[in-house]
């Protein structure tokens, strides 16, 4: 059978559309896999690196500040579905699945043009727009929230949870320890209270700032960090910690990891104490399946404030600390040593995560897709 699957633009549909794939694997040991993403966005390189084929098109958001500019974006529009519908055509897919993003806007219409069965997954409670238009081009749709007839069709919903990255649960402090201080001779053990600040694929400014802030209290405390600035904020990043480590910290070095991206994920969050992250969905998917103690802080800048929902749901199970993207300068490091310090919080916050986990949920979405052709 023939698979094309399209999204991406962030991590968030990235590493989901990938689970899928790799579950869709295991279940057709001979499946033809085929990716459609956006050129120049994150999905172009995280693919391959995925060990997946991916074609590019030349398709971009809409500028809704300065929309005198969009002609340009309309025209690639345009190309971007003439390619789609060449790319469904040479590769004859059996079923298309579309996780948002730009590209698969573009990629499932195409299908649906062709008579390709099409399924979407959506993974916030409140539907991206990508997948809201294409709803009555999907047969299905695999969504992660409950309650969600308010933006699709009732009769085509399955409630399955996210995706989360294939051997998430696999990972291992001392292959992390090991890794870091081999390739940023660093000193790390294994037993050493660390803290992992991730501000999703893109990174986060408010995070970075306020990590920035705080960073001689929390070196000075004694605790490993390991700080994925995302691509756009590491040079500056970067800079402040070289200006830093010539200050009065002791052993900068040897326990501040500051890198744009973590391809190790599961032995980072192996070794981690304390994460630090927004409250993407596929973030918290990741947090809740692995138990782990968290601090969110939601990205005031998405559609209907949904991080703050999706942060909310833990804290009103005394799964996670929240903490305002306002409040996060003055709040975010005390927080984190706070909790660094206290044990027994955080075995609870562990405790409790762990009973949100929806394990297994590309399995599913693929058992889905697979009787769309059987």
């Amino acid at each position: 059978m023939k698979y094309l699957i399209s999204g991406g633009g962030t991590g968030g549909h990235i590493f989901p559309a990938v689970s899928i794939a790799n579950a869709l694997r295991e279940a057709d040991k001979d499946a033809q896999i085929l990716f459609v993403g956006a050129l120049g966005r994150m999905e172009m390189e995280r693919v391959p690196e995925a060990g997946y084929d991916i074609v590019g098109l030349p398709i971009r958001g809409f500028n809704r500040s300065q929309p005198w500019k969009n002609v340009s974006v309309l025209i690639d529009l345009a190309r971007s579905l003439k390619q789609a519908r060449r790319i469904v055509r040479d590769f004859q897919p059996d079923v298309a699945i579309g996780v948002g993003g730009y590209a698969s806007g573009a990629a499932m219409k195409a299908a649906a043009w062709a008579g390709v069965p099409v399924l979407l997954q959506e993974q916030n409670g409140f539907a991206g727009v990508t997948n809201k238009l294409l709803r009555n081009d999907a047969r299905k749709i695999c969504v992660a929230y409950p309650d969600m007839e308010r933006f699709f069709p009732a009769d085509k919903i399955i409630l399955t949870g996210n995706p989360v990255r294939a051997n998430l649960t696999q990972g291992s402090a001392e292959k992390a320890c090991t890794f870091f201080n081999e390739h940023f001779g660093v000193q790390f053990t294994p037993d050493t209270p660390t803290l992992l600040i991730i501000g999703g694929s893109l990174g986060a400014r408010t995070i970075n700032e306020s990590i920035l802030q705080g960073l001689d209290q929390l070196l000075n405390a004694g605790v490993q960090v390991i700080w994925q600035t995302g691509k756009a904020y590491y040079d500056k990043c970067a800079e402040q910690v070289r200006q830093l480590s010539s200050s009065s910290v002791q052993s900068i070095s040897k326990r501040l990891v500051v890198t744009a991206f973590l391809n190790n994920m599961p032995d980072s969050y192996a070794l981690a104490t304390v994460v630090i992250s927004r409250a993407g969905a596929s973030s918290i998917s990741e947090l809740c399946l692995l138990g782990k103690a968290s601090i969110l802080v939601p990205s005031p800048n998405v559609a209907e404030d949904h991080q703050t929902h999706n942060a909310m749901a833990l804290v009103k199970q005394d799964a996670a600390l929240l903490v305002k993207d306002a409040d996060a300068r003055l709040r975010l490091v005390p927080t984190a040593l706070r909790l660094l310090e206290n044990k027994e919080q955080c075995a609870e916050l562990q405790k409790n995560i762990l009973t949100l986990a929806q394990p297994d949920s590309a399995k599913r979405i693929a058992e889905e897709i697979l009787k769309l052709v059987h």
